[in-house]
């Protein structure tokens, strides 16, 4: 142990340990700027034209349709919105994922927290805003528009219900600072720009 201790103070030993450090240090540094550089250039190399194939279909079929299995929004404590674009509470939710369209508080296409920018102060109103099919040229846009930046999130949307999913959760976009919401009454957004930032 006293030779250990005796090695480790020579200078010629901690100058051995800084240089190898020194080493591991620049070797991983050059190999992450490798990467970066190599992403790069696969992006500028794509044709401008090319659009990255959106396999979102906007085929709602509402009123016509019979659905005997529906997806739902699942983590609301209170409320779910279903593929239909109806809001209720969990109690009626009937047992194949649907609201009871015929229960009191279930609603279609409800935007009742939304602001004008798209913005909803409850998820779940969000989305069931968001399944409007009036508001498909909004999100072909922003699909359009996002095609660069959000590449691997949207790629995996395979229909409307699975964008206004994902479209309405809170993201980076929706914070300040990293810690604060911009709008903290209106932060799930299926709209193209972020929350408006409120002075507080």
């Amino acid at each position: 142990m006293m030779v250990i201790r005796r090695l480790l103070r020579k200078r010629w030993v901690l100058g051995v340990v800084f240089g190898l450090s020194l080493i591991y240090f620049l070797t991983s540094t050059l190999k992450q700027e490798e990467r970066t550089i190599r992403d790069r250039t696969l992006l500028e190399a794509r044709d401008a034209d090319h659009r990255i194939p959106w396999k979102v279909r906007f085929d709602l079929g509402n009123s016509s349709r019979q659905f005997t299995q529906c997806r739902n929004s699942i983590q609301g404590k209170n409320l779910l919105t279903d593929e239909l674009g109806y809001i209720c509470e969990r109690k009626d939710l009937l047992g194949n994922g649907c609201c009871n369209v015929n229960a009191p508080s279930s609603r279609q296409y409800m935007c009742q927290s939304c602001l004008a920018d798209g913005c909803c102060d409850i998820y779940e109103y969000c989305v069931s805003c968001c399944l409007q099919p009036d508001k498909q040229p909004l999100l072909e846009s922003f699909l359009n528009r996002a095609a660069e930046g959000f590449q691997n999130l949207f790629t995996a949307v395979e229909d409307h219900f699975e964008l206004c999913l994902a479209k309405c959760r809170t993201s980076s976009q929706s914070v300040q600072h990293e810690n604060t919401y911009r709008n903290p009454q209106a932060k799930y957004c299926y709209g193209e720009s972020p929350p408006e930032l409120l002075n507080t």
